[in-house]
């Protein structure tokens, strides 16, 4: 890890200077989610923007600024390519620098990806924290089922061999409304701090391209802190604090006005014990009952994940950890994600879902540094009422946002109760924060239990396909700035409605 922290040396950055950049793209998913900035567009300000500031983005498969509307149909924007008419060759790079394929089974190359991002991947706006990725997180979240090990790719300097940048992608079987893709989820785009002036993030987003291409993938998701051509949605990041006075002391949240620390202490205090009936960890036979659930949960909304039995094992099950339990805090060894569910005791069928997964991230103001410890809630389901179900698992009568308010009120009903058991759990497990998104029907449950918005917003795109806006269960006045004028008149964005996105990315 020291490695990684380490400047260029002085030869090595004398050399890469000599390479000018015409735009910079730092990251795909920069989700400013420690302290809730974010550089939006500012409505009809000095940051406000057209296709011209985007000159990568304007050679590219995206919809162009003001282009989404209510009446954009679904469809790609550019059509498939045959094999052979795909570059066959990886993009040139600067000189002084050279492709490699990273094999996240071999321990040194995983450690080399470990720590180039522990040092150098998201900060927040004011480089106050920065997360603090680990191995068996980066084993879980880059290799699911079918995995492409071409797809996580690395550039070294050619002199040394250092890695100096990364990008990444994990195939995804994608329902945009009614189209079903086949699809890659990109992620995790990564360059030395000392190069960020460089060309190699556009050319970084290319070669993911064309390998995804090379395997017949020609859509793609991603996210972003920040505004480009074109979001889809966008969603805001709120967090619920659980050990406040660490949370205040390193500069993480503060005390209100009128607050005293101990008040706040008291304010966020979570139940030791949980109070749902028959709720308990998932265990290994649970994970067909989980499946059916979660899909039929999904199946209400926009943009969602089909998820095979494989990637239902991997995605709830592969992640946590080994060995006993701590006898305190219940976190085994290694253990990336956390996963209950709730057995009907009559019946025994599972009824609710939910799980969340460790992200922790380094407060770098603070001498010395300390580890904030995050939990961020993943999928959570619940069964809806037969009233909105349809006849099979897989099948659902009414989508989210044509739900009666009999049923919004049992969602929300199930879903304050499972998530205030899941801060206790959480809290058990020595997490200091818990965040959620306001994707899904998350929208229901925040203010019941006592999560606090951040500012900023994280963005959601599409590659290479268009699709009509979809609710992010919060109105953007950024999307307003550059041409959606739906958003800025609410109706893109309706927190009354909730969110139509199903799929959580990392």
């Amino acid at each position: 890890m020291d490695e990684a922290k380490k400047n260029l040396s002085p030869e090595e950055a004398a050399k890469l200077d000599r390479q000018a950049v015409a735009e910079m793209v730092e990251s795909l998913n920069l989700r400013d989610v420690i302290s809730g900035k974010s550089s939006g567009i500012s409505v009809g300000g000095k940051n406000k923007k057209d296709m011209s500031d985007f000159k990568f983005w304007s050679s590219q498969p995206v919809p162009k600024i003001g282009s989404l509307s209510s009446i954009t149909p679904d469809g790609p924007i550019e059509k498939d390519k045959a094999i052979e008419e795909i570059r066959q060759d990886p993009y040139p790079l600067p000189k002084d620098f050279e492709w490699c394929t990273m094999d996240l089974n071999n321990q040194v190359q995983l450690k080399e990806v470990y720590e180039l991002l522990t040092a150098n991947y998201v900060e927040d706006s004011d480089a106050t924290f920065r997360f603090d990725y680990s191995a068996e997180f980066f084993r879980w979240a880059l290799m699911p089922p079918g995995f492409v090990k071409d797809w996580h790719i690395g550039v070294r300097v050619s002199a040394s061999k250092r890695l100096v940048a990364f990008i990444s992608a994990i195939p995804i079987t994608l329902r945009i409304r009614a189209f079903t893709k086949h699809s890659s989820e990109v992620n995790f785009l990564c360059v030395h701090k000392k190069l960020r002036n460089k060309r190699l993030a556009p050319v970084l987003i290319r070669e993911v391209t064309r390998r995804c291409n090379l395997h017949g993938v020609f859509q793609a998701v991603y996210t972003v802190g920040i505004y480009l051509p074109t979001p889809i949605t966008a969603n805001q990041y709120y967090h619920r604090a659980l050990n406040t006075k660490k949370l205040v002391d390193t500069g993480f949240s503060g005390v209100p006005r009128n607050m005293t620390l101990a008040r706040l202490i008291a304010k966020n205090k979570v139940p030791d014990t949980t109070s749902t009936p028959g709720l308990r960890e998932l265990e290994e036979k649970d994970l067909p009952a989980v499946g059916e659930l979660l899909s039929a949960y999904l199946a209400r909304f926009d943009l969602v994940p089909l998820m095979s039995e494989e990637e239902v094992r991997h995605n709830f099950w592969s992640g946590r950890g080994t060995g006993q339990p701590d006898p305190v805090t219940g976190k085994r060894p290694g253990q990336v994600t956390w996963s209950f569910v709730v057995e009907d005791p009559e019946t025994h069928r599972i009824t609710d879902f939910f799980s969340f997964y460790s992200l922790p991230s380094t407060a770098l103001k603070v001498s010395p540094t300390v580890t904030i410890d995050a939990a961020y809630l993943y999928y959570i389901a619940t069964e809806l009422p037969a009233s909105a179900a349809g006849t099979s698992a897989n099948s659902v009568a009414t989508t989210w946002d044509k739900e009666s308010p009999e049923t919004r009120a049992h969602i929300k009903q199930r879903l304050v109760r499972l998530i205030w058991d899941a801060l206790s759990f959480a809290n058990k497990a020595k997490f200091d924060v818990f965040n959620a998104l306001t994707l899904m029907d998350n929208n229901l449950f925040l203010n019941d239990t006592k999560f606090g918005p951040g500012d900023g917003m994280l963005y959601w795109y599409l590659f290479n396909w268009t699709t009509r806006p979809i609710s992010g269960g919060t109105v953007d006045p950024a999307l307003g700035a550059v041409g959606a004028t739906q958003a800025a008149k609410g109706s893109m964005f309706d927190p009354a409605k909730g969110s139509g996105v199903g799929l959580v990315m990392l």
